[in-house]
């Protein structure tokens, strides 16, 4: 399901609608790659929320972030999801070179997102969370 905010991203601004096929090439761009997971609007209240912020973040930052759009929640966004191992609806997940850098989850106060992204922007690739099954021994 989609959202009239949502579709404004990809049909007004321009941001790619990312799916399983064309993923790794936008992950691989140079520079941040940000991929906001929108999640359900009708489950995930926030979704609107943060499609309305997602511009905003990235005039602030001035040609720094690079966005795409996941749309698909059940289908590549899960499978996404489970590669990147966010836990909720919606997220910005923060993607150099191809690399997991990090994410940010839910609405967050602006200078939140300002502080986050800046520490994001300088960080190091690191492993996603993913989903961890414990291990026990007998």
């Amino acid at each position: 399901m989609t959202h009239p905010l949502i579709d404004r991203l990809i049909s007004e601004l321009g941001y790619p609608e990312i799916d399983l096929d064309s993923h790794d090439e936008f992950a691989a761009q140079p520079g941040m790659n940000v991929l906001f997971f929108a999640g359900d609007p009708e489950m995930s209240k926030d979704t609107t929320d943060v499609a309305v912020v997602l511009p905003e973040l990235v005039s602030a930052f001035e040609g720094q972030l690079t966005p795409g759009v996941v749309t698909d929640t059940w289908g590549t966004g899960k499978t996404l999801k489970q590669q990147y191992g966010f836990s909720a609806y919606p997220s910005l997940v923060f993607v150099r070179g191809g690399e997991y850098v990090g994410a940010i989850t839910r609405i967050q106060d602006w200078s939140e997102y300002l502080d986050k992204i800046a520490e994001l922007l300088v960080a190091a690739p690191r492993r996603a969370p993913g989903f961890s099954i414990p291990v026990v021994t007998a």
